[in-house]
């Protein structure tokens, strides 16, 4: 079952470019992970100081073995250079992923092969 790491990390607004731009070799790394399918941060033009964290993983399995992993130490201990002043982020099971548009080309929110 596919799972989705997605979230924020606030820093200092100063500092939040330099955070994302070092951070970039240990994304890299990340992405060549077994099971990584994404692996995005990206910058919020809403909030200054604010990462937008987004990732996706085959498996509960994948994202645990990247949890032991030297990308994701090193990522913490390159975070922790730059003084978080928040973080939200959170882990999702998927168990079902379809379209957005449907057939017809009109945008649902509904899950048309739902099985309720």
């Amino acid at each position: 079952m596919i799972v989705v790491v997605a979230g924020e990390i606030d820093f200092a607004p100063e500092v939040r470019d330099e955070v994302l731009k070092d951070a970039q070799p240990l994304i890299d790394m990340a992405l060549a992970e077994n099971g990584c399918r994404h692996y995005a941060w990206s910058l919020d033009p809403h909030h200054p100081g604010r990462i937008h964290v987004f990732e996706e993983w085959e498996t509960a399995e994948d994202l645990a073995v990247h949890l032991l992993a030297e990308s994701y130490f090193k990522m913490g201990a390159h975070l922790a250079n730059f003084n978080i002043l928040g973080a939200n982020t959170r882990k999702y099971r998927c168990d079902l992923s379809e379209p957005v548009y449907g057939p017809d080309g009109v945008a649902t929110a509904t899950f048309l092969t739902a099985k309720d």
